[in-house]
């Protein structure tokens, strides 16, 4: 790499209640917060970085949202995927802290009523898990289904989003 351009791709580790993460971004913001023992971890390019200094906004919020101090996240996305993906990931970013909806309701949501199991596959494809809550998603049926970075972390987080959303409401 030329000594004087900077490289487009920055990476970095967060140690977290739910695992080592892998955080990646570029220019345009974050690309990817991938569980490094998911079902499909982010795998490093030859070309990417490590630089912390890059991350460490992502890396702070996350922080916080782990300690109950955050329920919104604040962050530029760069999110690679198809127009569906981006639809359906954008829907996601709706569902509010501590609260789920169904593969169904996204469906509704992106204008594709009949388009649940699609809906399951793009949120599968999220690569910007828990700041694109993926996890907020259940069955019809209000039942945990598939996550990327195991249902014992999507419990985890859901677990956390609950009881700080009552705190946050208790007198």
């Amino acid at each position: 790499m030329n000594a004087n351009r900077m490289p487009d791709v920055y990476y970095d580790y967060l140690d977290s209640p739910v695992g080592r993460l892998l955080l990646v971004a570029d220019g345009q913001g974050l690309r990817h917060v991938s569980f490094e023992s998911g079902k499909h971890p982010t795998m490093l390019a030859d070309d990417w970085e490590r630089g912390p200094g890059a991350l460490h906004e992502a890396r702070t919020q996350l922080k916080a949202y782990f300690a109950g101090k955050l329920r919104e996240f604040d962050l530029p996305l760069a999110p690679q995927g198809t127009d569906f993906q981006q639809r359906v990931w954008l829907a996601l970013l709706r569902i509010p802290y501590g609260a789920t909806a169904s593969y169904g309701d996204i469906a509704r949501a992106v204008g594709e009523p009949g388009a649940s199991r699609a809906v399951g596959a793009a949120n599968g494809q999220n690569p910007v898990a828990i700041v694109i809550p993926c996890h907020r998603v259940i069955g019809a049926n209000g039942t945990l289904t598939g996550y990327g970075g195991g249902l014992p972390n999507k419990k985890f987080l859901l677990d956390l989003e609950q009881r700080n959303s009552a705190f946050a409401l208790a007198p």
